[in-house]
């Protein structure tokens, strides 16, 4: 069972919460650097790190329906509840795909991480970002990361390769304990952390991308006015799923 959306939100609001986002977010600069002019999807519970993407022409933040969703003040940027095995957007629509928070406890996990890969576009980059099966994260219940499964690297790189994806870079992150009491010297652990017990990270993350060759042989031609599509309406929390509109009409709607 997922934790509630409030309950997540609540932990990104205290001090040990804050270092958890901005530990996480320097991996996904990192990588990413900018997402100017790209289309970015997050799956799971994203806002902390969605909220850095404010040069994205898009951000698009999914919420599963077994935790509920919330709005975020972003203008530019929309919320919806979501089934996560059946994400209500057409093929290949996004550059950028995130997921936090949601393979943990998701009901079928190579089934959503397939849906991830459906969404994502031809070259389009997927970070999971998951909790630690040999980490301190994964068994602080008082943090998201101490529920459901937490993972291995070798683990996600299956699934990965399951939906089709091929795993491109891997890291980890959150080597401070997390105990309140240490968050002031979270930058001292993860210096430290990451060169001499990378085992010890409370979270993986691994970047998989989506090559043109690893394209069903039956899934539908995505046309370059196509992609972009599907964008949701602000305010989904508390209903189902609702559908997706035309990008031309959410902008109109601006």
């Amino acid at each position: 069972m997922r934790r509630e959306v409030s309950e997540v939100r609540r932990f990104y609001e205290t001090p040990l919460g804050c270092v958890a986002a901005r530990m996480i977010a320097a991996k996904l600069a990192d990588a990413w650097g900018s997402t100017a002019s790209l289309d970015v999807l997050g799956v799971g519970y994203a806002p902390p790190w969605l909220e850095t993407m404010d040069t994205a022409r898009r951000a698009l933040a999914a919420m599963p329906g077994g935790q509920g969703a919330e709005s975020w003040p972003n203008p530019r940027s929309r919320t919806c509840l979501v089934d996560e095995t059946g994400l209500p957007f057409p093929t290949g629509c996004f550059d950028r795909v995130l997921a936090v928070h949601a393979l943990e406890e998701a009901g079928d996990p190579a089934a959503l991480v397939r849906e991830l890969g459906r969404v994502l576009a031809p070259s389009g980059r997927l970070i999971l970002v998951v909790a630690h099966r040999g980490g301190l994260w994964a068994r602080a219940e008082s943090t998201p990361f101490g529920h459901g499964r937490p993972y291995t690297l070798g683990q996600l790189e299956r699934l990965v390769g399951e939906a089709e994806l091929d795993p491109f870079a891997r890291t980890h992150a959150l080597f401070t304990p997390p105990w309140s009491r240490l968050a002031g010297a979270a930058d001292l652990f993860e210096t430290v952390g990451g060169l001499l017990a990378p085992g010890l990270s409370g979270v993986v993350l691994l970047e998989a991308v989506k090559s043109t060759y690893a394209l069903r042989p039956k899934a539908a031609a995505v046309t370059a006015a196509d992609r972009l599509s599907a964008v949701l309406t602000p305010q989904a929390a508390g209903r189902g799923a609702p559908e997706p509109v035309r990008m031309d009409e959410a902008m109109e709607a601006d």
